[in-house]
């Protein structure tokens, strides 16, 4: 058995250093806990430290450190130890420790999940739940040998286990389609259906006479129960007031009628039989950090030319002559031994994803000129474009087969830019479709094996359908109807991010490029693609969208923000130098704004009557009105105006084409802060709506989701070493992110060093974390639900409740929280309560019919499938509210486009007031303290002199009725003009 150091573990509070805040907890949201067995004392998990108090209640001592995600304690038969999962080496793991804080050690060990643990009477072997098996089921592993077992083998999810007191039965969930619900398991292996529901079920609890079993039902009318079942009878009976928030966690039995449980952030004593239930109070004290540091310095007048590092999607030529990319809302060609790039399109679109043909002379890619994302061919040497593919939705991936007649790409889906995509290959003479394979979840560019009989692709392969993280691997997808296989050159290990990042089949077949730790690999194969010998490491730095020339002898790539190409014969790698800059567009003239009524974004009153006066991109005065004044006059005398919008929640792509920039600005917000990206992609909006190449808003900008060895989303960075996150951590550096964003399955440790390296380049991190994420200075915080790793969330629970815990935490760390509420319900809320929802022109101008009608449906079908995630959306707002009011930071966001751009901000800011927010503190949120969230109120958020003139001329009285926001007349970004009329048209209608 492996012993781990206990040193790291949390200090006490007597030991909390004096420039730490401490935070007293007395609640806990979604805590689970075990009681003793001479009953004298509780083990509970509050925030992820295991905490043990007496039976009675009172002051909480930590067992555990904070860093380790440590979740359901289970005290052994003895009560010396207690066993608990771990997410310390971001794996869950299970973890024993003595009941005086002393010898920790890690029971299981791997690659896998193993939850849940429970003892076995004797305290000999432990069982838990694992995904060992391709799927989570019940396993046993004896204490002193280390031996493990597999208890059952049922291809749905088996988890939650627990032993009756004489050992004989173990009761469990299952998710069994014929018949879910808590199953019983002989000693012999035979199990047995106990009760069946179609309620999510979870933590079954043996009663001391073995006749009958508790267990927590979470209902689709959105009610939380405990039920308890009767050995034989297969019903279940409700023993919980019909009022409570019951967690999703096991009971405690003091006596054959009295229990413990968890509920509405408490700690409960329950009698059978008995309708009230007695609270047992405890104290938890943690320390947080709020550490200052020097914030970016940002340099919005700077006209000076700055390198272009949005390179999107750079491919050579067969010949290796010729490197084409897009970046500038244009398609680029670089000749080498040339520094400067020719564009080749020069229009007001977009264009992306270009690839070269097997002979070099024709280019596919994908435009937005003909109203969406639709697949073009240019004949190199005519010049001529030619539209191939027009589908009803968006295009993107176009690859050539060898021989030239076809080209393989992928349909996709605007409402989800993260999201699934429809294989299909297309005949480039005749132009005929043909479906290749069902819609995967965000699959990487398509490659085509020497023969045109194999496609290989970086596609997601989930642990479980308990959790949906899983490892990218190479799917290779037969042309001849042979089933879809999954190989990997690394067993267990993610490829590099699912977009350009391979597998890339070299020419001649032999081999596959590929990113992997964020280094450049290659791996012979077989002509269909199977792994035939060991990987070769090409780079020892960040290596990004490989791509081969024609003779197969090397790759060129980009480090970072250079191109580079690595030859395989000996491995010398020879940069490709590029001048290539682009400029901000500044207005130089000067604009009078007479505006009846202000609001700066600092007063809950307007001020009225008065003139912004506006030089170049700035604000130079605010006065009161006089005719005449020297200027282009805005005649805003019977509108309202208020600062540009932040949509601080947001994730883009290429596929939303062009028309994104001007859907933003159509909507006031002028400034985005997108929360994860490919990084490229991001910098090539910024740079082309900062130099004017396309119309849009700001951006502020993060890369791929950082995240640990499993991942969910195509463009999440699988992290699997500390030298690894150092290399990204660089890149965020050499590529002026605006901010980092660690996702679900991060562990702490790593996003420690994440935050201090970040601090010290002056931007903010933000993750789905509150704690210990406060304890060591992260700045911000996503969703109040949002994805865990836990299979249940730390901030709130299953009937959306968030209790003093998550408020105090927030409230008192200073972190920024961004609820996405729309996205929790309130879009859909919102929908509900206004006939004309969908009738704001802004909607009507970029959305189409059909696709009104879809959320009209979705709207319908959630409300009669899942009515409690309408009925209990209402918790969400009083959270929002009630971190208002204990004076924490919120902040305006919604995980657009999961709802629709730009329309999602406001049904935010209306979610908001519908429930007790006021419009002022909406608008604020949106506004001035979102700026100071980016680290840019020195420039945006307010209407004061000095300010970057980013503004909203609106038609009503946003701080009286809110839904007004949304008429939105006129717009200035950087001080230049945009008229709603003109930003509903494309340019083709100008």
């Amino acid at each position: 058995m492996q012993l781990c150091s206990f040193a790291s573990f949390a200090s006490s509070p007597q030991s909390i250093v004096s420039d730490s805040i401490r935070v007293t907890l007395t609640e806990g949201t979604n805590i689970a806990i075990d009681l003793s067995p001479d009953k004298k004392m509780i083990a509970m998990d509050l925030q992820g430290t295991i905490w043990t108090m007496p039976v009675a209640g009172g002051e909480a001592k930590p067992l555990t450190d904070a860093l380790g995600d440590s979740r359901l304690p289970a005290w052994s038969p003895d009560g010396s130890r207690v066993a608990f999962h771990s997410y310390r080496d971001g794996n869950y793991h299970i973890w024993t420790v003595n009941k005086n804080r002393t010898d920790l050690r890690q029971v299981t060990f791997g690659v896998y999940d193993d939850r849940e643990p429970y003892w076995s009477p004797d305290g000999k072997s432990l069982v838990f739940s694992s995904d060992r098996d391709g799927n989570y089921d019940v396993w046993e592993i004896e204490l002193g040998s280390g031996k493990l077992k597999q208890l059952t083998n049922n291809p749905a999810n088996d988890y939650y286990p627990a032993y009756a007191a004489d050992g004989k039965q173990i009761a469990f969930v299952s998710e069994r389609t014929e018949a879910p619900g808590i199953y019983v398991l002989s000693q012999e292996g035979k199990e047995q259906l106990l009760v069946q529901g179609e309620a999510k079920m979870a933590a079954p609890s043996w009663h001391p006479n073995g006749s009958q079993v508790l267990y927590n039902a979470f209902t689709q009318h959105g009610h939380s129960r405990l039920e308890a079942a009767v050995l034989g009878d297969g019903g279940g009976q409700t023993i919980s007031d019909p009022s409570e928030d019951i967690f999703p966690f096991r009971v405690s039995w003091l006596s054959r009628t009295e229990f413990l449980y968890t509920a509405d952030g408490k700690i409960k004593r329950r009698k059978l039989g008995k309708s009230k239930a007695q609270t047992i109070p405890f104290k938890a004290v943690v320390a947080l950090s709020r550490p200052a540091y020097q914030r970016k310095t940002y340099t919005f007048d700077n006209i000076a030319p700055q390198p272009v590092l949005g390179i999107r999607g750079a491919s050579v030529s067969p010949d290796g002559k010729r490197i084409i990319f897009s970046a500038l809302s244009d398609l680029w060609i670089l000749e080498k031994g040339k520094r400067k790039p020719v564009a080749i399109a020069n229009d007001a679109f977009v264009e992306v994803d270009p690839a070269w043909s097997p002979d070099g002379n024709k280019l596919a890619y994908v435009s937005d000129r003909n109203g969406s994302m639709d697949l073009w061919i240019r004949d190199l040497q005519t010049g001529k474009d030619h539209l191939l593919v027009d589908l009803p939705n968006e295009l993107n991936f176009p690859s050539w087969s060898p021989d030239g007649a076809r080209i393989a790409f992928y349909e996709g889906d605007l409402r989800n830019a993260w999201g699934r995509g429809t294989l299909h290959v297309v005949d480039v003479a005749s132009g005929k479709v043909e479906k290749l394979h069902e819609s995967m979840f965000v699959p990487s560019q398509p490659s085509w094996s020497a023969d045109g009989k194999t496609i290989a692709i970086s596609a997601l392969e989930v642990y479980s359908s308990r959790y949906r993280e899983g490892v990218s691997k190479i799917l290779l997808v037969s042309l001849d109807g042979q089933p879809d296989q999954y190989v990997s050159p690394v067993p267990e290990r993610s490829l590099g991010t699912r977009g350009k990042n391979g597998p890339v089949w070299s020419p001649n077949g032999n081999m596959m490029a590929y990113t992997l730790d964020g280094l450049l690999w290659v791996v012979p194969v077989s002509k269909t693609g199977n792994i035939i010998g060991p990987p070769k490491r090409l780079t020892n730095e960040l290596a990004e969208v490989p791509s081969w020339t024609g003779d197969s002898k090397s790759i060129v790539f980009l480090a970072t923000d250079t191109l580079k190409q690595v030859y395989l014969a000996d491995g010398h790698i020879t940069p490709i130098p590029m001048d290539f800059t682009w400029q901000y567009k500044q207005p130089t003239e000067r604009k009078v704004i007479h505006a009846g009524k202000l609001f700066d974004g600092r007063a809950a009153a307007y001020r009225e009557n008065v003139d912004i006066i506006i030089e170049g991109n700035r604000i130079k005065e605010i006065l009161p009105h006089q005719a005449g004044r020297q200027g282009n006059l805005i005649d805003a005398s019977g509108k309202t105006v208020i600062p540009g919008l932040f949509e601080m929640h947001t994730h883009q792509s290429e596929m939303a084409g062009e028309r994104l920039g001007r859907l933003w600005l159509s909507y006031g917000i002028t400034s985005l802060r997108e929360t994860g990206a490919d990084p490229y992609d991001a910098i090539e909006r910024k740079e082309s709506w900062s130099s004017g190449a396309r119309i849009g808003p700001r951006e502020f900008f993060t890369g791929g989701l950082t995240d640990g060895s499993r991942i969910y989303y195509g463009l999440a960075t699988s992290i699997n070493s500390g030298a690894q996150l150092e290399l990204e951590l660089e890149r965020t550096k050499r590529l002026g992110y605006d901010l980092i964003k660690t996702y679900v399955r991060m562990p702490d440790l790593m996003q420690e060093r994440i935050t201090a390296y970040a601090h010290s380049i002056g931007i903010p991190v933000s993750s789905h974390e509150i704690y210990p994420a406060t304890r060591y200075g992260v700045d911000a915080v996503e969703h109040i639900g949002g994805t865990s790793r836990r299979g249940y969330s730390p901030k709130i629970t299953s009937m959306n409740h968030s209790y003093q815990d998550v408020i105090e935490l927030l409230a008192k760390s200073g972190m920024n929280i961004t609820p996405t509420a729309s996205l929790q319900g309130g879009f859909y809320v919102m929908a509900g309560k206004d006939p004309a929802f969908f009738e704001n022109r802004q909607f009507k101008a970029f959305f189409s019919e059909s696709y009104a009608n879809d959320l009209k449906e979705n709207a319908q079908s959630v409300t009669e499938m899942f009515p409690g995630y309408i009925s209990n959306f209402g918790n969400i707002q009083k959270t929002v509210k009630a971190l208002l009011a204990a004076g924490a930071r919120v902040t305006t966001g919604t995980d657009s486009p999961f709802i629709p751009y730009g329309m999602s901000l406001h049904t935010e800011l209306q979610s908001w007031v519908d429930g007790g927010v006021t419009p002022y503190e909406a608008l604020r949120s949106a506004t001035l303290w979102s700026a100071e969230a980016v680290g840019v109120s020195k420039d945006l958020g307010t209407v004061e002199p000095g300010k970057l003139a980013d503004l909203v001329i609106v038609a009503g009285d946003p701080l009286t009725r809110i839904q007004d926001a949304w008429n939105v007349e006129v717009v200035l970004k950087n001080g230049e003009v945009h008229l709603i009329q003109d930003l509903l048209k494309s340019p083709s209608a100008n």
